[in-house]
């Protein structure tokens, strides 16, 4: 089965840009670990994942009487922000959910995604 794992960032972690180079060397440790998990586990595969600007890079779409319009933001103003993503095939959510203990420590939601379509 197949998931997409949204990382949200909840406001109180530092940019990216002012860890200090230990700081993010720490952080990308987690990542790695949570690679090499996935990859240790049989019937599992990270099929793609990337971090994300914050907000301010972001655009929304919306699309009404059949006109689309492109607003510079996120759709909604949240304290949470979508850091990045994984899109990840595992047998079941619970071994997702064992395995995203790895990372660090992000709200995240995980959707199954609707195949066949």
């Amino acid at each position: 089965m197949k998931y997409v794992v949204l990382l949200m960032a909840d406001g109180e972690e530092k940019p990216w840009d002012q860890l200090t180079e230990h700081e993010q060397g720490a952080v990308m440790e987690k990542f790695e670990a949570f690679d090499a998990a996935c990859q240790a586990r049989e019937g599992v595969s990270i099929l793609a994942g990337e971090a994300l600007h914050d907000g301010d890079a972001a655009a929304t779409v919306r699309t009404r009487g059949g006109r689309l319009t492109v607003t510079d933001g996120p759709f909604a103003e949240a304290v949470e922000g979508l850091g990045g993503f994984y899109l990840v095939e595992v047998p079941d959510r619970d071994v997702l959910v064992e395995l995203l203990a790895e990372l660090p420590a992000y709200d995240m939601q995980i959707n199954p995604v609707v195949e066949g379509m």
